[in-house]
């Protein structure tokens, strides 16, 4: 099999965009489900404390596969024909079959960017145990980022999964000798921590979450440590624009924090694909 994709690029990489596309639609049921998940599972951890029956373990069964999914607005149960990735949603017209209310633009988003992203590395990286590894990582970083800029919460039961599966990845030098490899991930996490003991010490005000602290470990567990300045320059650069651009032009709160997993992602991404030339570039 190995051999015929090799022969064939366009093969592999036309599997490798369907296969994006059906994993991005996946994604959108992680993106709006983990953090309700995770809400559930801590009011029922609090009700046990308080010595109450949790109300979540009466409830019908909430996770990634049940129920099925279905509109928001009405309910109506969404169909095996109305969940074909992009197309779906153009024939539809972005409206609920049922109701007739919008669907979010975000849902063929997510679909189309994890499908061009899933084709990108096919074409990089070809037909070697590379590219799934790699494409299970984008999954991930684009479920983190999306699921940060609705709750601001980067979860555990993503980031440090993803932290081990660098780590593992690397064991036999994947992207970087696995030194590397466990240098990044402790680097990653502790830079971002001093950070933000730093800051919290000068204004007494928390300046990012600890999830920040695991995504840039894991980021790292991947990438090794010669690529955290390059990710953290892209996404404190990337970040402080739409920062700036929100508070000007959107009349963004200043005191409303602005999600920082969504630049770290990005910068972990442009590190990904990029990094080796910007460092020859930077260090001449």
């Amino acid at each position: 099999m190995l051999e015929l994709l090799s022969a064939q690029p366009s093969l592999l990489i036309s599997l490798a965009v369907v296969l994006g596309l059906l994993i991005g639609s996946f994604l959108n049921v992680v993106i709006h489900r983990v953090p309700i998940m995770l809400e559930r599972e801590w009011r029922e951890q609090c009700a046990w404390l308080d010595g109450n029956e949790p109300a979540a373990a009466q409830a019908a069964p909430y996770d990634l596969v049940k129920p099925r999914s279905a509109c928001p607005h009405c309910g109506h149960p969404i169909t095996w024909y109305e969940n074909i990735p992009i197309l779906s949603w153009l024939v539809l017209r972005g409206r609920c079959s049922a109701c007739a209310m919008a669907i979010s633009p975000r849902y063929p988003v997510v679909e189309a960017l994890t499908g061009l992203l899933f084709g990108y590395v096919a074409w990089r990286w070809g037909a070697t145990w590379a590219t799934p590894a790699i494409c299970l990582l984008l999954a991930s970083l684009i479920a983190l980022a999306f699921i940060d800029l609705d709750t601001r919460l980067l979860p555990d039961n993503i980031t440090l999964p993803l932290a081990w599966a660098g780590l593992l990845f690397n064991l036999e030098g994947g992207l970087v000798p696995l030194p590397e490899a466990v240098i990044g991930a402790i680097a990653g996490y502790l830079s971002l921590w001093s950070v933000y003991h730093l800051f919290k010490l000068i204004t007494g005000k928390e300046g990012m979450g600890f999830g920040d602290f695991k995504l840039l470990a894991a980021l790292g567990a991947w990438m090794g440590w010669k690529m955290l300045l390059p990710i953290l320059l892209a996404a404190s650069t990337v970040g402080a624009m739409v920062g700036i651009s929100l508070i000007l032009f959107a009349g963004h709160d200043r005191a409303k924090p602005i999600p920082f997993g969504p630049w770290l992602v990005l910068g972990g991404l442009i590190a990904l694909f990029w990094g080796d030339e910007l460092l020859r570039f930077w260090l001449g």
